[in-house]
């Protein structure tokens, strides 16, 4: 069998013994006599690891979120479908160390398996370099699907209003409720109605900002998320 190309996870390992680790499965443990351990605490560890720095890099890249957006997209990026695709496309299922019953089973190509790995490796950096080696790992290997998330979703305001429109055929509006403060801190607060009920307040040091906050708090107390299947979608 031919070596495998390197696996490149953005990160290069101090201590290569972990990477081994996180790369054998228990059928291999169970098989090999010597074999000390295989990937499932590291996997534990990387799972937690992984939701952690998931979260972060999505308030960074799209810090006007709610928290009912940022928890949909982080579900969807850990979700064990998509860390197995992650896993495929950087080829880890060749490197795995499994038993001969696993390999010949497919193992190798199996998005739970390949998933689990994956967790492994994350929890393998972290304990190998700490939370910034976990980190390099993590945004190397998704840096691309968080772009593109923070690109697809649009701001909170036009969210919202896409959503009211296509459920309560209205538009939402904004209204500066107060301001407060000196020139050069001054404080801002906005609410979002519907119709005549208010749905959302905001704060900020800007209008525009005060009503950003107030379209985000709508989202979360109204449920303003797009119907399954598209805008108005039943």
């Amino acid at each position: 069998m031919p070596e495998p190309p390197k696996l490149d996870i953005g990160y290069e390992f101090r201590d290569r013994a972990l990477l081994e680790r996180a790369l054998t499965h228990s059928s291999f443990v169970n098989e090999v006599p010597g074999t000390a351990q295989s990937n499932e605490v590291l996997e534990y560890l990387g799972d937690a690891v992984l939701d952690m720095l998931v979260a972060e890099a999505l308030v960074a890249c799209m810090p006007g979120a709610g928290e009912g957006v940022l928890t949909r997209l982080r579900a969807s990026m850990v979700a064990e479908s998509a860390l197995g695709q992650v896993a495929a496309e950087i080829g880890l299922g060749a490197h795995l160390h499994l038993g001969r019953g696993e390999d010949s089973q497919g193992g190798r190509e199996r998005p739970a398996l390949l998933a689990d790995a994956l967790e492994a490796v994350i929890g393998a950096a972290y304990t190998d370099g700490g939370l910034e080696a976990a980190r390099r790992v993590v945004l190397h290997l998704f840096g691309s699907r968080l772009a593109a998330a923070a690109i697809a979703d649009p701001d909170p305001k036009s969210r919202l209003q896409e959503v009211v429109q296509a459920r309560r055929h209205v538009t939402p509006s904004y209204r500066l409720v107060r301001s407060w403060g000196p020139d050069h801190d001054r404080q801002f607060e906005v609410v979002c109605l519907i119709g005549d009920e208010v749905v959302g307040t905001g704060f900020g040091r800007t209008k525009k900002e005060a009503a950003t906050a107030a379209a985000t708090a709508a989202i979360e107390n109204t449920g303003g998320e797009p119907e399954p299947g598209g805008p108005g979608a039943e």
